[in-house]
């Protein structure tokens, strides 16, 4: 039998077609509906065997108190947002390797390679994605074998948005976003998101949420959103986008209402904030529409968007697509 000695996961972003949040729970954390759709922009997080070692350079240690089993470096696009990437213990990838190391007693030390293409500290879940990576790739490289709910379990306790990058495709997320069902989206559809090049903190946004809405009801899946996806019906999905989320973002970062309007104006379907922020989704398409009608929706939402002059980057992608797939 092939020992593998390095494994590399590929895995998507997210974009949340609809984020309901409820008032604050006793343990911190919102009760939320969140509509998950995975979308083509990949990170790829390769997974390595290292030589047995006593401590990391920077005495960095586990959550009880060990040595860290993952030492970490990171690649990409964007300078400002890689320099937003901790290598340090507080890397939800260095976190996924140590609790499945700790859960199963088979971890043995590894170095984790991230090559980013998901915006960091954008909301489109780039660092649950690669924690997502990290848990099947150490799965694998240490021939734990654990079965598909068990990881779906450890990816609840490393974080709420980590469990949806391994199961991929249109999902509903439900309690803390973890508790997730599939949800039927035969179209497929055409984005363009526009990268800040300012980050926002997802425990920022959810406190100013928490300032502007201390009466949040009970958060619903919305019937005009599932109607519009099972019906693959592109501009009643546009107009069925929402987040709860966004006037917080807003409230912090108030130039990317501007990057909104610009983008709607231009003739995008739908226009959000996509999770905390401050990535912003543009939907240009899709379903029946004629690929060259979409192609010029598409074309005018991102020269409008480029003349703006409020965007670091714009990146295009496509939706849905499937969760962790091993390279």
């Amino acid at each position: 039998m092939t020992v593998d000695t390095t494994v590399t996961v590929r895995v998507p972003a997210k974009v949340n077609l609809q984020l309901a949040v409820g008032p604050a729970r006793e343990d911190g954390f919102h009760d939320l509906v969140n509509v998950f759709h995975a979308v083509s922009l990949f990170d790829e997080v390769t997974v390595r065997e290292a030589g047995p070692r006593s401590g990391r350079p920077d005495g960095s240690t586990s959550p009880d108190g060990g040595t860290l089993l993952a030492e970490l470096t990171a690649n990409g696009r964007s300078v400002s947002h890689l320099s937003r990437v901790p290598l340090d213990a507080s890397n939800l990838a260095a976190g996924a390797a140590d609790l499945l190391g700790r859960e199963t007693g088979r971890g043995r030390p590894v170095r984790i390679h991230l090559e980013k293409r998901i915006p960091v500290a954008g909301g489109m879940a780039g660092g649950s994605a690669d924690a997502a990576a990290a848990l099947v790739a150490c799965d694998r490289l240490w021939q734990t074998g654990l079965p598909r709910e068990d990881l779906l379990r450890l990816a609840a306790v490393l974080g709420s948005d980590v469990a949806f990058p391994l199961v991929g495709g249109t999902a509903v997320g439900r309690g803390r976003g973890e508790i997730l069902e599939p949800v039927a989206s035969p179209g497929r559809y055409r984005w363009v998101f526009a990268l800040s090049p300012h980050g926002l903190s997802t425990g920022a946004v959810f406190a100013e949420y928490d300032r502007l809405r201390p009466d949040a009801p009970a958060p619903e899946l919305s019937t005009a959103l599932r109607d519009a996806l099972a019906a693959a019906d592109p501009a009643a999905l546009g107009r069925a986008l929402a987040n709860d989320l966004q006037e917080a973002a807003l409230s912090l970062l108030p130039e990317l209402e501007r990057t909104l309007k610009t983008g709607a104006s231009a003739g995008a379907l739908g226009a959000l904030v996509s999770g905390s922020g401050p990535t912003c989704a543009f939907l240009v398409g899709g379903g029946a529409e004629e690929s060259s009608v979409v192609a010029e929706r598409e074309a005018a939402v991102v020269a409008s968007l480029e003349a703006s002059g409020l965007c670091e980057q714009i990146v295009r992608a496509d939706g849905d697509v499937p969760g962790t797939v091993f390279v």
